[in-house]
């Protein structure tokens, strides 16, 4: 039965009722004649109740006449119950409380998903998602590796559905408006950006074997990647600093400023790449990865990206502790996601944007007025009335470039690319374009 038609059935057979039960959230009549009355109506599910589910509950309230949240989905169940209980407070109903995603994804009423999990399952369930007929707000980066981005992209083309990045400074009311200005020449010519972010980090706990918590479903937190035993710091945050489920700092911060150095410059993938990494602070703790790099990408017509992440130095090289600066043949512009500074070519400071907006920099989990933004966006591309400020397309080649620079620092080279896909020409580097899944949970396509 097509929504349509389910719709109407509803409507002439329970529209008299004193209250309906929608996916298990129950509603008063007169709330149920607001919805039926209503095309725009949403019903949505989201997927991960780490710290960056709470940015969401914003947007939702704020929408609340016209978007029903259906299912709080977790693999751990002391998080997902208290998620749902917040939302029930803040909502005036109780969300359907899932370990399991696909659940939400068998039930025809919801349209969107809010996928807000560890990065090993972002393209898979997205992918997962779009073959069961939803929508996605994926939060960055896309995907955890090169090729997960061109499946993504594959699924999309052939099962349809909206699919935004969660890169919220592409709503940002006084970034788009410089960048416009950019392209208009207020800069001249650009040719470099800088992305930076700084933070102080601090050790992370060596990992030890341990019995799995109660209420954790390890096997699906795994999902699709390789299977190894539970210890005790791969769940919550650390899992971002293994290459098993994470994509270290570049793929969890440099996706938001690499992404508005591109939109600046308007590249989209380099022919060269070049990064100096390395673990450098608390030598002996649990941390596999880099914490600090500097990465260069270099574009066809000579336009340069220049990443600076630096996890555990919070010294402010630039001043604030994240942004892009953007350098043009007449003056520069610093941006970040409530503010931007234009300055000449003597470095004087010609404007100051500073916006009302609030959003988070470098807190964990993030949210503020830009992300509800992003979110609203996104609804109005579900029904046809805008388009996307971060689409699949523009997501995949900003993650695409910091997947790059993770593999030059993983194989200690220079990588020379085909600048119109983004494949690396050489073979052992692309031994690291894609990654091993779980026998069952491989892509389809």
């Amino acid at each position: 039965m097509d929504k349509t038609s389910r719709r109407d059935f509803v409507k002439k057979s329970a529209l008299g009722a004193a209250a309906l039960t929608v996916g298990g959230v129950g509603f008063s009549a007169q709330s149920y004649k607001r919805i039926i009355g209503s095309n725009d109506r949403l019903t949505v599910a989201l997927v991960g109740c780490g710290r960056r589910v709470r940015a969401y509950f914003d947007p939702l309230v704020k929408n609340k006449e016209n978007i029903t949240v259906a299912y709080v989905c977790d693999v751990m169940k002391d998080r997902r119950d208290t998620v749902t209980e917040e939302i029930s407070e803040k909502l005036g109903y109780s969300p359907v409380s899932e370990n399991d995603f696909r659940r939400a994804l068998a039930d025809k009423r919801v349209d969107a998903i809010f996928n807000a999990t560890p990065d090993h399952w972002h393209a898979p369930g997205t992918w997962m998602s779009l073959e069961a007929g939803k929508h996605v707000y994926l939060e960055k980066p896309l995907t955890h590796n090169p090729e997960e981005a061109e499946l993504l992209i594959r699924y999309q083309k052939k099962f349809g559905g909206i699919i935004q990045m969660g890169t919220q400074q592409r709503s940002a009311p006084d970034s788009i408006q410089i960048i416009e200005e950019i392209h208009n020449g207020v800069i001249g010519d650009p040719y470099l950006a800088v992305a930076f972010y700084t933070n102080q980090r601090g050790r992370v706990k060596n990992p030890t074997p341990a019995a799995v918590p109660e209420g954790l479903d390890w096997d699906l937190f795994q999902g699709p990647a390789p299977r190894v035993p539970y210890h005790d710091n791969y769940f919550d945050y650390d899992w971002h600093w293994f290459w098993n489920w994470g994509t270290g700092e570049t793929g969890n911060n440099a996706t938001h400023e690499v992404d508005v150095g591109r939109w600046a410059l308007q590249v989209d993938f380099p022919e060269k790449v070049i990064v100096n990494a390395g673990k450098y602070h608390f030598a002996d703790d649990g941390w596999t990865m880099y914490d600090t790099m500097d990465a260069s990408f270099v574009f066809p017509g000579g336009k340069t990206i220049r990443w600076d992440g630096k996890s555990r130095n919070n010294y402010k090289t630039y001043g604030a502790d994240r942004g892009t600066i953007i350098y043009g043949s007449e003056g520069s512009v610093y941006v970040d996601r409530g503010v931007y500074k234009l300055y000449d070519l003597s470095g004087k400071l010609v404007k100051d944007s500073q916006s009302e907006l609030a959003e988070a920099g470098t807190a964990l989990g993030g949210g503020g007025d830009m992300t509800t933004l992003h979110v609203e966006n996104f609804f109005d591309a579900i029904r046809g009335k805008a388009k996307p400020k971060s689409p699949v397309e523009e997501g995949a080649i900003s993650t695409h470039m910091c997947h790059l620079a993770n593999i030059a620092y993983r194989t200690g080279k220079e990588l020379i690319c085909n600048p119109e896909n983004g494949h690396i020409l050489d073979e052992d580097a692309m031994k690291l374009w894609g990654r091993t899944y779980e026998p069952g949970w491989e892509p389809k396509m």
